[in-house]
């Protein structure tokens, strides 16, 4: 009986603490509802816009903040100009190729804290299957509340990407800006640890 006792013991303990373990890490969502993915670039006629559908994860390995992992999935199909002839042209294989890469990505690899509310994100940016290292600037208010807002900027050379060709009538400057806001939303694990 006491054998059997210490064996049900094991058993609920193998299950309770890998849940303990996990209640260590500050966890996130980012809710797309409240946040936004932009661009713009600049041309003789103003193109920016918007990405309708992507996926942001944020995931700490310690209440460290330089621990932070952005993960980022942009649906290339869902850009939105406004215009369906920029979207169009925007979707084909001179610019985002969407049938070939239908994902615009961006997985940061290292957080750096710049100051009080600023942060440099170094990761590996992928547009038309072309993976290179870019930085995204963030800027952070809400610390310590339990919601974040985050807005940053990534900008990056287009023609780094494949991105050569222009648009009829149309002269496109070759540096894009990404900007993003989300709202990060902690709903479990202790509270982020900044650098003072």
């Amino acid at each position: 009986m006491m054998l059997k006792f210490s064996r049900i013991l094991c058993l609920v303990a193998s299950i309770a603490l890998p849940s303990l373990g996990k209640a260590q890490v500050p966890v996130f969502v980012v809710t797309p509802e409240d946040s936004a993915i932009k661009f713009f670039v600049k041309a003789s006629v103003a193109i920016g816009g918007t990405f309708d559908k992507w996926d942001a994860t944020l995931t700490f390995t310690s209440p460290d903040v330089t621990t932070a992992v952005l993960d980022l999935k942009i649906q290339a199909d869902s850009v939105n100009t406004g215009s369906g002839m920029k979207d169009s042209k925007l979707k084909g294989k001179d610019f985002f190729d969407v049938k070939q890469s239908p994902l615009i990505t961006f997985l940061s690899k290292k957080v750096v804290q710049t100051g009080p509310d600023t942060f440099e994100v170094q990761g590996d940016f992928t547009i038309r299957g072309v993976t290179k290292p870019e930085k995204l600037t963030l800027t952070l208010s809400g610390k310590g509340t339990g919601t974040g807002n985050i807005k940053g900027t990534l900008a990056f050379d287009r023609k780094d990407y494949g991105m050569n060709s222009g648009i009829p009538f149309i002269k496109i400057a070759n540096r894009v800006e990404v900007t993003v806001g989300f709202i990060a939303k902690q709903i479990s694990g202790p509270r982020v640890v900044y650098q003072q």
